[in-house]
């Protein structure tokens, strides 16, 4: 080896090949200290680290401050070249040190890419060379690309290879400021370990995109061994006020497959595994048998003709390639060459960068799996966890929620509200265990009970360990995390989203973070220009203040003035509203049914006064230029807040409307609004709702009512079925016609279908009397 000081292998990450180099250069080497790339403040906590768990695992990190929350994620398996480092450094005898920042720190969450994984490759970011490189071997992706020159290529002469791929990737790019960053405080780490480790060998183990620049850093003078000890680099602290840490999670490798969405180094870790434990020929054979047995195991074709041509086919491409050995994509295409035999509507996913899509064949499903693998890790019994965890096991048990049954909560008895609040803040959480089935959706939402049924726990430790990021209590980490998810959304969100993440925080009982949402939702009304989304929160918000008992937000200033906010916002941008497409805009006439019931049900909270409100639906129901439906729902909302009867402007909006063109568009706005004012008789003198519509349709011609029947029959769908039938006997009343209006709504025929019969019979008469064919009548 080497006599230089220091040796730096520049690694990609979860590479068997780099791992196996990484070994034999520590069992040559034998360093005295090995520096791997790792958060460094999990450096007084490398022995429980190495406890003993079963593979995979991963550091998870995380921060929340006043600005920003951060969470990271540091997988290691068993062919991870940093699990090999710690590993086999510590048998060596070397001491082992992580020397990357921490990964709450903002080189990692002010990159560009945003990646939440740390072992995210720098080069794919970097992409320009590999390009160039996959034109140059004429493969498709980088994960090719790498299997062809690193994982079956000879070993002898990998760390040469490494290099030269490294140096050429960084090379012809500029890194980030997060990047730089990070290599200059890796540096500092180098030239300590030199100086401490008298005439023995240091060796570092990076990615390698940093390689080159750590290289460079570490020239300087200063690097001269047995040099007097310099003090170790200082660990970053999260700042006053904000919490930050690490912890171990159990991870799988369905969490490390690129084809699930991973940013990670390699895919298919199942297939790694078994590259890594019984080389290329073997994993080869072994990822063909397990296909197959996935594939019978779902009774899908999957003949022993089709493996013997997969191992055919996959020799020949590896022979027509150039590979030593056979490479995953020459045993992958060969096992889609010999099992599917159909055609494919999108490429097979190891061809393309990017995570397996919806609608992908079966046999391409379950080979993509197989290539998975099922491994899960599982942490050993004396690893440390957050205090969450040990919380929501205490609070479980405590309100006998740690049993697997079906729970029906009553939200009006305390322990059941109780019980109630601990669930919601679970499934804000993520933490496997129950699934609510039955429930309010709604502050105005009568229903008073809840069920709850039991789910299966997996992956449950390791939700309660990330979900520790937010907080030591359930409280207090589901308030953090909806308080997140609040920025996040930024002016992306709409006034809905945020009524929604409003009414989670209630279920929760997280009231000090209701104050926060509600003044985020008061910044999306003032702000937001769709009525639909508005509505949505009116009609939350409304719920809350009027019949929330259960939740205890019943007449809360706070809601009052958000429902100010929005009913004044809502009012402005209705009467603004001029053309668009025709149509019933379903969400904007529900937006305006929550405005009339805060009209109705909270005028104390309001500015504007129903009186107000009925002025500006006049002027809307008169203007020609609103839609059909607003204008209709305009009228409807005048007569709902019981303004005095105006004939004129009435009978003008009512002619605007005998188009037939509109008349169902404006009957569902109007319908919308004032159900029961059109079943409510007129007072003394006037003339009532029903009435003006019965007037608006006996007028009709035959032909204009077939045309405009459709519509109406749409407009009327708002009526219940007991409404409907009640329209039925107020028109017969109206006509002094004795009879069941039950039986006339119960036709046995589509009523459309009989009109248009009508129309032909009449049609066909008036043919037959021109032409002098008629019967006498």
């Amino acid at each position: 080896m080497s006599d230089a000081p220091v040796t730096l292998l520049g690694v990609r990450h979860h590479s068997p090949a780099c791992a196996g180099l990484v070994r034999r250069t520590i069992r040559a080497l034998r360093p005295a200290y090995v520096l791997v790339e790792g958060p460094a403040d999990m450096n007084d906590r490398i022995g429980e680290l190495l406890l003993g768990h079963e593979l995979p695992i991963a550091v998870f990190s995380h921060y929340r401050g006043t600005e920003r929350v951060a969470t990271s994620w540091a997988p290691l398996c068993a062919y991870s070249p940093e699990w090999v480092a710690l590993t086999e450094g510590r048998a060596a005898g070397a001491e082992v040190r992580f020397i990357d920042l921490p990964a709450w720190h903002h080189a990692f969450t002010d990159r560009p890419d945003g990646a939440a994984n740390r072992y995210a490759d720098a080069e794919a970011r970097y992409s320009r060379a590999t390009e160039r490189l996959r034109a140059r071997y004429r493969v498709d992706t980088v994960d090719a690309l790498w299997d062809r020159v690193f994982e079956i290529a000879d070993p002898d002469g990998l760390r040469d290879r490494l290099d030269a791929y490294f140096d050429l990737v960084r090379g012809d790019t500029e890194a980030d400021d997060g990047d730089r960053a990070r290599e200059r405080y890796m540096a500092s780490w180098v030239r300590a370990a030199v100086a401490h480790a008298g005439n023995r060998p240091v060796l570092v183990v990076t990615g390698g995109f940093h390689q080159p620049a750590l290289r460079a850093l570490t020239a300087a003078p200063g690097m001269t061994p047995g040099a007097e000890p310099a003090a170790w680099p200082p660990v970053p602290v999260p700042p006053d006020g904000a919490v930050g840490g690490s912890f171990l999670v159990p991870y799988s490798f369905r969490q490390m497959d690129a084809f699930a969405g991973y940013q990670s180094g390699m895919p298919s870790p199942g297939y790694y595994q078994r590259l890594w434990d019984e080389g290329p020929d073997a994993a080869a054979k072994t990822l063909r048998r397990t296909v197959v047995q996935r594939l019978r195991a779902r009774h899908l074709p999957a003949s022993t003709a089709a493996l013997i041509s997969a191992h055919t086919l996959t020799e020949g491409l590896a022979a027509l390639r150039g590979h030593p050995h056979p490479a995953r994509v020459d045993v992958l295409d060969g096992l889609a060459a010999a099992l599917i035999t159909d055609d494919l509507d999108q490429p097979l996913p190891w061809n393309t960068d990017g995570p397996l899509r919806p609608g992908a064949h079966p046999a391409v499903v379950e080979t993509v799996a197989a290539c998975t693998g099922e491994r899960t890790g599982r942490l050993h019994p004396d690893t440390p966890l957050p205090p969450l965890v040990h919380q929501v096991t205490a609070e479980e048990i405590r309100l006998g929620l740690d049993g697997d049954r079906t729970l029906d909560l009553d939200l009006t008895n305390p322990r059941g509200l109780e019980r109630s609040r601990f669930l919601h803040q679970l499934r804000i959480l993520g933490i496997p265990g129950h699934t609510r089935l039955t429930g309010p959706d709604h502050g105005a939402d009568p229903r008073d009970h809840e069920t709850w049924e039991p789910r299966p726990r997996t992956g449950r430790d390791a939700a309660l360990t990330e979900a520790g990021a937010y907080g030591a209590r359930p409280d207090e980490a589901a308030a953090a995390l909806l308080t997140r998810r609040l920025r996040d959304t930024g002016t992306a969100a709409d006034a809905g989203t945020t009524a929604a993440l409003l009414f989670d925080a209630v279920l929760c009982g997280a009231g000090t973070l209701s104050r926060d949402l509600l003044d985020g939702l008061a910044h999306r009304i003032r702000t937001t220009a769709d009525p639909g989304p508005l509505g949505r929160a009116l009609a939350v918000v409304l719920g809350l203040w009027r019949h929330d008992r259960v939740f205890g937000t019943a007449r809360e200033p706070l809601l009052g003035t958000v429902l100010d906010h929005a009913v004044d916002r809502l009012f402005h941008l209705v009467e603004g509203l001029h053309g668009g497409p025709p149509g019933v805009d379903v969400p904007r006439l529900r937006a305006l049914t929550a405005a009339r019931d805060a009209l109705l049900h909270a005028a104390p909270a309001l500015a504007l006064t129903p009186e107000t409100a009925a002025a500006t639906a006049a002027r809307i129901a008169r203007d020609r230029h609103a839609p059909a439906d607003l204008r209709g729902a305009a009228l409807g909302l005048r007569r709902a807040l019981g303004a005095p009867a105006e004939p004129v402007g009435e009978a003008e909006a009512f002619a605007a409307a005998a188009d037939p063109a509109v008349l169902g568009d404006w009957l569902a706005g109007l319908l919308a609004l004032a159900r029961e004012e059109v079943l409510r008789p007129a007072p003394k003198g006037e003339q009532s709702l029903l009435d003006t519509l019965d007037g608006v349709v006996t007028t009709m011609t035959d032909d204009v009512f077939l045309q405009a029947l459709p519509a109406l029959r749409q407009a009327f769908a708002f009526f219940p079925p007991r409404e409907r039938e009640r329209v039925a006997q107020l028109l017969l009343d109206r006509r002094n016609v004795r009879g069941s209006a039950r039986t006339l709504l119960r036709t046995s025929t589509d009523p459309l279908l009989l009109a248009r019969a009508a129309a032909l019979e009449e049609h066909t008469d008036l043919l037959l009397d021109r032409h002098a064919l008629g019967a006498p009548r």
